[in-house]
C-alpha cells in the first residue's frame, strides 16, 4: 500500500486503460468505477480496493496495476476499479457513527473518481460510476443475477455504502436513487465539478 497523488493515480489509470477496457468487454459492458466505504476505521486500509482514502484525505493504492481484479464488488470485479473511503465503522442507516466520511475524504474521492474516469474515457454518470449500494441493486440496469438476489438499499440492504454522507447536502438515508441527496449523486456531481474545472 503506497500513497499517491491524484496525478499519479491518473497515470496509473492511463497505464491500465487498455487492459481494463478489454476485461470489461469480456463482460459485455464498459468499465465501471465502484465507490465504497470500508466500514472500518479512518486509517485502516484494505487490499480489496484499488484505492483507499484515509480520514485525512490521503490517497493510497493497493496495487500499481489498476486492472488487477480485486474483491471489492460482488459479481462486478472484472473491468472495474474499486475506490474506498476508510470510514464508517459501526455505521447504521440512522447514524453513521463516530467515523463518518470526513470533508477531506469526500473531496478526495470525488477527485480520485474524476482522475480515473478521465483516464478510462468514461462519462461520470450512474452507468459508469456507482456506489456499492447502487451496484447491489443493479441501479445501472445491468440486471446481474446475484445468487441471493439484489442486496442493496431497495432490497436486503446488505450493502448500502455511501447511500448518504452525513453532510448538509446528503444528510439522511433514502432508497430513492434519483434523490439528488444520495451519496452517489452528490459524489458524481462533485467529480463532474472537478472534471469541468480541470478543463478551465
Amino acid at each position: 500500500m503506497r500513497e499517491v497523488s491524484i496525478d499519479e493515480l491518473r497515470q496509473l489509470a492511463d497505464a491500465a486503460r487498455e487492459e481494463i477496457w478489454e476485461a470489461a468487454r469480456e463482460h459485455g459492458r464498459e468499465p465501471k468505477i465502484y465507490l465504497h466505504w470500508s466500514a472500518g476505521h479512518y486509517f485502516q486500509k484494505f487490499d480489496d480496493y484499488h484505492v483507499n482514502i484515509t480520514g485525512d484525505g490521503k490517497t493510497y493504492v493497493s496495487t500499481d496495476n489498476l486492472a488487477d481484479v480485486l474483491a471489492h464488488t460482488y459479481y462486478r470485479n472484472g473491468g472495474s476499479v474499486g475506490i474506498s473511503l476508510c470510514c464508517c465503522a459501526g455505521a447504521t442507516t440512522g447514524d453513521l457513527g463516530d467515523e463518518p466520511p470526513t470533508p477531506q475524504q469526500i473531496e478526495a474521492i470525488a477527485q480520485a473518481t474524476c482522475a480515473v474516469a478521465d483516464s478510462l474515457w468514461l462519462t461520470i454518470d450512474r452507468e459508469h460510476v456507482m456506489t456499492h449500494g447502487e451496484a447491489a441493486d443493479n441501479a445501472d440496469g445491468l440486471d446481474i443475477n446475484y445468487p441471493g438476489g439484489p442486496y442493496g438499499p431497495q432490497n436486503t440492504c446488505e450493502r448500502w455504502d455511501l447511500q448518504y454522507l452525513g453532510t448538509d447536502e446528503s444528510g439522511a438515508y433514502t432508497t430513492d436513487y434519483d434523490d439528488p441527496a444520495t451519496g452517489g449523486n452528490v459524489l458524481r456531481g462533485k467529480a463532474n465539478w472537478y472534471r469541468q474545472h480541470s478543463e478551465d
